[in-house]
């Protein structure tokens, strides 16, 4: 084979166009859609042949247009428009200086398997990889001194087309790096830099390449360089492809690479967020540096790695979450569990729910809860399906109180807004909300919008939409190979001015894609009413592997190719940033129809509403939140079933119905103007109701201030002078676990003559033996609750007991009062547990002694 050398060759901009490539290269294009303008009028052909990637338009387009451009004043100065207004973004004063003044505030690095930024990018499968660059981009709106860390996938997701039959078929496109907005860093000899992180026997060399997204930098990992071997460079060349041994060394490049990568940088983090658990072994590489730099025990390192570390679980089923076989974690950690000092069986514990068992798996979220000082949810009802499903970890602690939170999850706004919509904001809501998307004072403003005005817009999102559609299909068509008379069927199908459903998301089978199809004769009556025409857009993607989610999608397209929905129902292939964000802005109604509770968050139908969509949807998720009865609809109340078929059967007449006697007719129930005012009084409601909470600036705020920010704080205090608090923290609770088992309750006092009455006042007195720990290292509860018909408390609440300061034979008092707020048969008992101000959360050592009869 020759000998053959690299070279990258640049685009050749003339002097006058050079600011186009410092706006190509940031990010903040994508959510900017003067900037997307910009591009997109440089040559519109090539636009969309380099899939809307300004840094391959600028190395693609002709000489002659290029010179042609630099000549043309207007298009100059848009272009300084957009440069002057990229410049006082970058230097504006955000929301992170306002709440965090002090210059040694520390940063916050994000970690994430994938991240969907833009179509051009692809490298992201979907909702994590939509949530997590979503959630870059309101870190950059709101100044976060933020990294994202990530991997660099060669071919990325699969590229999906389906066969003239309708199966799913993928195909694995090579990304070109050179020709997105990323750029190789270099290190201080001007060669690319490489970081090294071990692989069982044998070391892997890391490629760091930056992306750049409005204020923050998002560093990528590529282990496709000629220093590894073939095998090796395969590490990041599919997004979670290959086999489980695969899986293993991509998160561990990606958790431990990472951490590296920030120390080479010298931007190693004070906190770190784990966006679910394939990145956990940074806490791991975090408690190796440490060790080796800081000179601190394994157990000391722990404290300040578990009081800085933040871990979002997005996942409601035990199958969806990455688990190790014993062996294969030997092979790869047993050299780091001793260089620890703990030995491989205490390490294999940290990812058991129970340790000592040692035919368990190791488990990513196992191992991320264990390392992080708070977990969250992406929902509420997510927070409560999180805490039953993990609450093992804790046995001794009542399911409502597993320490697991939630944050439901948001959408960048501006990046899901339709240009349409964004000047309708902007006459009736001023410039605000731009800067202020969770301000809910703003968007009451929506209300004086005049409903004319609104439904002109919506009516052209929707034959925006149509066109798009269309031209997909037409396109599906022509790479089959099928005859001019379907080519021509696809230039008709679908009609503009009818009730349009949006469906499109990963077809998953709790998902139900084909949940509107159980009754077909009931549907054909709703679609093709002459009258009252409906038509479905279905979009989505199944994982290779998933059998059944394929089988979902032959049926969908099965049904859309038949004589009487052809019409009337579409399926648009390779669903991808692009035909979501024609979706959610050109639908009417969005469609949501899965299993509850197998929802996590859900954040297609939050991207809907700023675009004047209406959700139709099974109260799950973040729905289950966002209903209020007039800005939506809910298929059922919210029950749960064991019985599949009958949930189905169900459910789908429930959506049949809503369908038949209020959606339908409240689309078509029109003034002499043609205008459906009780339904854009529902568009009004849905605006005003959900867009200002379900965003990511309300999320990633709320992150922030329950967090990262007191995180920041606690690592410095951890920090200071020597970790002596790490020490002294590590110390403590060495001592706690020693000396735990000598804590008693020993008497509980509290007065009953006759029968309290509502609004009665009840004082209780515990008598605790603390053995050897001061009142002030426990916290005592009384624990109250109605009773379940086995006589147990299963939803109690904690009142705090109080210490007296006074001894008694049997320990120290503490006492309390009960507020008797209701009526009937109370059950109450007294617990109690450790306690220090550094702890992340209350049951952080899993300890709790209750009061037991003698």
């Amino acid at each position: 084979m020759p000998n053959i050398q690299t070279v990258t060759i640049v685009p050749n901009l003339p002097e006058r166009l050079a600011p186009l490539m410092e706006i190509a290269r940031n990010c903040w294009w994508t959510w900017t859609p003067e900037a997307l303008y910009l591009f997109q009028d440089m040559d519109r052909d090539v636009w969309e042949r380099t899939r809307h990637n300004p840094v391959a338009l600028l190395g693609t387009i002709e000489q002659p247009r290029l010179e042609q451009l630099e000549r043309d004043e207007i298009f100059l100065a848009r272009m300084e428009g957009v440069k002057s207004e990229l410049d006082r973004y970058l230097k504006a004063q955000t929301w992170y200086k306002k709440v965090k003044q002090d210059e040694d505030g520390g940063s916050i690095a994000y970690f994430s398997a994938e991240f969907g930024i833009h179509e051009s990018l692809p490298l992201y499968s979907g909702g994590l990889g939509i949530l997590a660059g979503d959630h870059m981009k309101s870190a950059s709106d709101l100044g976060l001194p933020l990294f994202g860390v990530g991997l660099l996938y060669k071919h990325g997701y699969f590229k999906q087309y389906l066969n003239p039959d309708g199966w799913q078929l993928e195909t694995y496109p090579s990304n070109d790096f050179y020709n997105m907005p990323l750029t190789p860093l270099k290190d201080e000899s001007g060669e690319s830099m490489m970081v090294q992180v071990q692989l069982a026997d044998r070391v892997v060399h890391l490629k760091v390449w930056s992306l750049v997204v409005g204020r923050i930098k998002i560093y990528m990992l590529d282990t496709d360089v000629p220093l590894n071997s073939r095998m090796d460079r395969q590490i990041t060349s599919y997004l979670y492809g290959g086999n489980l041994e695969t899986r293993l060394q991509q998160e561990i490049v990606l958790g431990m690479g990472g951490i590296k990568v920030l120390k080479a940088l010298n931007q190693m983090p004070t906190v770190c967020h784990m966006n679910e658990g394939h990145s956990a072994f940074m806490a791991i590489e975090r408690l190796l540096q440490l060790v080796r730099n800081e000179g601190l025990g394994y157990d000391e390192a722990l404290e300040a790695v578990r009081a800085t570390s933040v871990f979002t679980t997005h996942t409601p089923v035990p199958a969806g979450i990455d688990r190790f076989p014993p062996d294969l974690m030997r092979r790869y950690f047993t050299n780091i569990a001793n260089e620890l000092g703990i030995g491989i069986e205490r390490f294999l514990d940290l990812g058991r729910i129970y340790p000592g068992n040692t035919s368990e798996d190791f488990c990513m979220a196992v191992l991320a809860i264990k390392m992080a000082s708070q977990t969250n949810g992406v929902s509420k009802l997510h927070g409560e399906v999180s805490r039953k499903m993990w609450a093992d970890i804790w046995p001794q602690i009542p399911k409502h109180e597993v320490p697991i939170t939630h944050i439901t999850n948001g959408i960048h706004t501006l990046g899901w807004l339709s240009s349409e919509m964004s000047r309708l904001y902007q006459r009736y809501l001023g410039s605000r909300w731009i800067d202020e998307p969770a301000n809910h004072a703003i968007w009451k403003r929506v209300e004086h919008i005049p409903a004319f005005e609104l439904w002109r817009s919506r009516e052209r999102l929707r034959e925006r939409l149509i066109s798009f559609a269309r031209a997909r299909l037409k396109e599906q068509l022509e790479s089959k190979g099928a005859p001019k008379y379907q080519l021509k069927v696809a230039d008709e199908v679908l009609d503009p001015e009818a009730l349009t459903i949006g469906f499109a998301r990963r077809f998953a089978t709790y998902k139900r894609a084909t949940l509107l199809f159980k009754d077909v004769e009931r549907l054909k009556k709703i679609l093709t009413n002459e009258e009252r025409p409906v038509q479905i857009i279905f979009s989505g993607k199944a994982h290779p592997q998933d059998k059944y989610g394929k089988e979902l999608i032959h049926k969908v397209v099965q049904m859309a190719n038949t004589p009487e929905f052809r019409m009337h129902v579409v399926f648009i292939e390779n669903y991808d940033i692009e035909v979501a964000r024609y979706l959610v802005q050109g639908v009417d109604v969005w469609l949501n129809t899965p299993r509850r509770p197998m929802e996590a968050s859900g954040t297609s139908g939050m991207k809907v509403p700023a675009n004047g969509g209406l959700n139709l949807s099974i109260l799950d998720g973040w729905w289950v939140e966002g209903y209020s009865g007039e800005n939506g609809w809910a298929i059922g109340a919210g029950e749960e079933y064991e019985d599949h078929e009958y949930q189905d059967e169900v459910e789908s007449r429930l959506l049949y119905e809503l369908l038949e006697n209020t959606v339908v007719p409240l689309f078509y129930t029109r003034s002499t103007h043609n205008i459906p005012h009780g339904w854009v009084e529902m568009m009004k409601k849905s605006i005003l109701s959900l867009c200002p909470y379900f965003n990511t600036n309300r999320m990633v705020e709320e992150y922030s201030k329950r967090f990262y920010l007191p995180n920041i704080s606690r690592w410095h205090l951890l920090a200071k002078d020597g970790w002596k608090e790490a020490k002294e923290v590590s110390r403590w609770k060495k001592h706690v676990m020693e000396v735990w088992h000598k804590v008693k309750i020993n008497d509980v006092q509290i007065p009953l003559n006759g029968s309290p009455k509502v609004g009665d006042r009840l004082p209780i007195k515990a008598v605790v033996d603390l053995g050897e720990l001061s009142p002030e290292e426990i916290r005592v509860d009384a624990y109250i609750g109605r009773l379940d018909d086995k006589g147990e408390l299963p939803e109690g609440h904690p009142l705090p007991l109080l210490p007296t300061g006074e001894r008694q034979e049997g320990g120290y008092v503490f006492q309390g009062t009960l507020l008797c707020l209701s009526s009937g048969l109370i059950g109450f008992t007294i617990r109690c547990y450790p306690f220090r101000k550094e702890l992340g959360h209350k049951f952080e050592l899993g300890l709790l002694t209750w009061w037991e009869s003698k």
